[in-house]
């Protein structure tokens, strides 16, 4: 845990943001990152998804399964579905969504948007369009007989 803080705490100094993260395998480092958001133009640069993203090309793997992700900060909802996505064995995180929120970084409202909002409520119209075809992609993934499932 200290290595996350340590990457978070460099990273405002590097002209990142105030998160790190780390992937580790057998007690072993696999991977590091930290938040990259506005260094590089990227809403999705997280600690944790740099940090995942990174430990994925090191294992030559999607999967991080048998792997922990540690970060200096409890996972947003984007990094939370990403860590379930690579299938990690565990999450453990210091400082939570309260303590980010003190600094300016409010996540609890997409927390509460998941959590307790309708739809209706949300600040993005989301539009389900019916299509005959809808599933023409999952069919094609079906038939394809040398398909890696995940």
């Amino acid at each position: 845990m200290e290595e996350a803080i340590s990457l978070a705490t460099n990273s405002v100094a590097n002209g990142g943001g105030p998160f790190g993260a780390l992937v580790a395998k057998d007690g072993e480092i696999v991977a590091l990152g930290n938040n990259q958001v506005t260094a590089s133009l990227d809403p999705t640069a997280h600690a944790e998804v740099s940090a995942m993203r990174a430990a994925c090309k090191e294992l030559g793997n999607f999967s991080l399964e048998g792997c922990l992700l540690i970060t200096s900060c409890e996972p947003c909802p984007m990094c939370l579905s990403s860590a379930l996505w690579a299938r990690v064995d565990g999450i453990v995180y210091c400082a939570d969504r309260h303590d980010a929120a003190v600094a300016g970084f409010d996540d609890r409202k997409f927390y509460d948007l998941f959590e307790k909002q309708p739809q209706s409520m949300w600040p993005t119209q989301v539009e389900h369009l019916d299509l005959p075809n809808r599933t023409a992609p999952f069919d094609a993934w079906l038939a394809k007989a040398d398909r890696i499932d995940y």
